[in-house]
């Protein structure tokens, strides 16, 4: 089992000092008053996500450490909005439309919310 972690942790560390990088890289080119390196982070890493599960896993062109090392760690590392979005989509790939929405507005509602929170408790 430290095994797993060992390859979770080695990805993670990764992603975040990419994820570091990128957002960094993208805000020498665009203005700072928009998130858009977050943004971009997001939108790489969810197609990454996508790209090693229906492009490589599925197709069992990768193992499943290293489905671990780059979905849970690299990505999870580099963004946890692309699991959300894979989540999702998964949701509608079969059918639940309904609970893709309800997962939808309550990651945001709820996230924004506990953000908030968090503002109100941490500025008391």
């Amino acid at each position: 089992m430290l095994i797993k972690y060992l390859i979770v942790s080695g990805g993670a560390a990764i992603g975040g000092v990419l994820r570091y990088w990128l957002s960094n890289f993208v805000y020498k080119f665009l203005p700072s008053n928009f998130p858009y390196g977050t943004l971009a982070v997001n939108f790489l890493g969810s197609f990454i996500l996508g790209f090693i599960i229906f492009g490589l896993y599925d197709k069992e062109l990768i193992s499943a450490d290293m489905r671990l090392f780059l979905t849970v760690g690299f990505c999870g590392g580099f963004t946890t909005f692309s699991t959300f979005s894979l989540e999702t989509f998964n949701l509608m790939k079969n059918n639940e439309f309904f609970l893709a929405a309800i997962n939808v507005i309550l990651s945001i509602v709820l996230s924004l919310a506990a953000t908030y929170l968090a503002y109100i408790i941490a500025n008391k």
